[in-house]
């Protein structure tokens, strides 16, 4: 049997973002198809084969240290960003304000897809699930800018729902209306996973 297992969950991709210069803007400009090349979404801030260490690593590297840059694409299931539209009280929330990459529909429970699973476009482009992308406070002034008030609410209603961070496997070309089947590894939960070892609580 192989390690990655196809499923019969297909997404369609319903949005495409790029964010061109992080610095002018976080806000991703949507447009129709993205080349995913091995170093990232073409002409993609968020691209590159490596990226400087930030938070989310910092129990492994300093800020700033040269690591491979495993969050290439930020990924969004349109049922989640609907949930944290709802639950900050918006009809819609825009996934440009968010900087993100791609929103797919269609997978169930989307943030939370195990890491080492794969997301294969018709056309051969694939992309491996990194982590649950954890929300943070940089989209609330964008947010805010579009919809008053409402800023700070971002980041509370989009715990569990932000989506997942993934990088290219292989290249090709994502398209408006493509889908995207999912592979997920063939692996057991760890068994440690919740309990402890020499006394020592794991997580």
């Amino acid at each position: 049997m192989p390690a990655l297992i196809p499923t019969e969950f297909y997404g369609t991709i319903t949005w495409i973002g790029r964010v061109a210069d992080r610095d002018a803007a976080l806000e991703s400009a949507p447009i129709n198809e993205i080349f995913a090349g091995f170093d990232g979404p073409e002409g993609e801030a968020h691209g590159g084969i490596n990226r400087p260490a930030c938070s989310r690593v910092a129990a492994l590297y300093k800020r700033n240290h040269l690591i491979r840059n495993t969050r290439q694409f930020a990924v969004m299931a349109a049922e989640d960003l609907a949930q944290i539209a709802a639950k900050m009280g918006l009809e819609t929330l825009d996934p440009a304000l968010l900087g993100t990459s791609l929103v797919i529909a269609g997978i169930p429970d989307f943030s939370r897809l195990p890491p080492s699973s794969r997301l294969q476009a018709t056309g051969g482009a694939t992309l491996v699930v990194d982590m649950e992308n954890r929300p943070c406070t940089l989209p609330a002034r964008p947010i805010e800018n579009t919809h008053p008030g409402y800023g700070k609410a971002f980041k509370p209603a989009a715990q569990g729902l932000r989506g997942i961070t993934a990088w290219v496997e292989a290249e090709g070309t994502l398209r408006l209306g493509a889908k995207m089947r999912l592979f997920i590894p063939d692996q057991p939960i760890w068994a440690q996973l919740g309990g402890a070892r020499d006394g020592k609580t794991l997580i």
